[in-house]
């Protein structure tokens, strides 16, 4: 049977918790009333997760087991899962019940009453504050490059509407992240709050390196703005320096300066020579993103799919 939701949830240390996400989810689907599909993305967790899920697949044929070759991150797990979707509409939710299955249902409802998706907004999540905070300051930035409003109460939990993920899975660029292309893509999209469960099983793979390297590998995937904020600086530290360099003039020929001022010309010197370090570093980062998305590499390769639909 045609499933009507597909189910995606990327997996990545939290084995224990996949037999109960299958089973809340298809609890919730027996509520709701309609045929669905669970696909389940094996990224490469140490931690055994495949066995768990090749186990769910071999006993409920409408579980898609999907094993990646190698550790490609959270988010092209998600876009291998969304490859394989077969529903009108799709769910993606993470793996470790933070998430909770039963919020579908109030999510599916929602969205058929005119919505093209419906997205998970947290009311009060559950991460301890460090998570919080860097979480807050980052969508802050972002919503500032971008020009575009983005909420740390809303990730990746949410109901799509096929043409909302058909227009999304259009993209060929190397670098996509989930939360932001669907913020991006635009169509009728609401949020509607929902219970952030306590972690259960496993923690966190994203670190404090990790997540800083998610987000400057975002905030240079989707803006432009920080080469136009160089330049404007750029700008702005010639206008100054041509303003002081008038000032000194007309100081050293009134015969103020009797002893250079060593100090000052080597805060100067060490000043511009960071900015210039920066600036031109930054630059390297958009150069780097360039050359990636020219090789055309794909952000994800499939080792195995056991139970694939056709």
């Amino acid at each position: 049977m045609q499933p009507v939701i597909s189910v995606i949830s990327p997996c990545y240390g939290s084995p224990k918790a996949l037999a109960e996400l299958y089973q809340r989810t298809a609890a919730t689907m027996a509520k709701i009333g309609v045929p669905f599909e669970m696909i389940l993305v094996d990224d490469r967790c140490p931690m055994d997760s495949w066995s768990v899920i090749r186990t769910l697949a071999a006993e409920h044929d409408n579980v898609v087991a999907i094993r990646l070759s190698r550790n490609f991150g959270q988010h092209p797990a998600i876009y291998a899962g969304l490859a394989q979707a077969k529903g009108e509409w799709i769910v993606v939710m993470d793996c470790d019940l933070q998430d909770q299955p039963e919020e579908i249902e109030a999510m599916y409802r929602h969205a058929l009453t005119g919505f093209d998706a419906v997205r998970a907004r947290r009311s009060r999540r559950k991460d301890n504050f460090i998570r919080r905070f860097l979480s807050n300051r980052f969508y802050a930035v972002l919503t500032f490059l971008t020009g575009v409003k983005h909420s740390a109460e809303v990730a990746n939990f949410g109901v799509y509407h096929r043409k909302v993920i058909d227009g999304i899975m259009s993209w060929s660029e190397d670098h996509r992240y989930f939360p932001a292309a669907v913020q991006w893509i635009g169509f009728n999209i609401s949020d509607l709050s929902v219970e952030h469960a306590n972690r259960k099983y496993g923690r966190s793979s994203y670190n404090f390196r990790r997540l800083m390297r998610l987000a400057l590998s975002v905030i240079v995937s989707f803006s432009d703005k920080p080469l136009r904020m160089m330049v404007q600086a750029g700008v702005v530290v010639a206008l100054l320096s041509f303003v002081i360099s008038v000032a000194y003039l007309g100081v050293a020929l009134a015969g103020g300066f009797v002893v250079p001022g060593w100090a000052s010309i080597m805060i100067s010197l060490w000043f511009i020579s960071g900015c210039m370090i920066f600036a031109i570093g930054f630059v390297g980062i958009y150069v780097g993103q360039v050359m990636r998305e020219a090789k055309g590499r794909p952000n994800y390769i499939v080792d195995v799919v056991l139970n694939a639909r056709e």
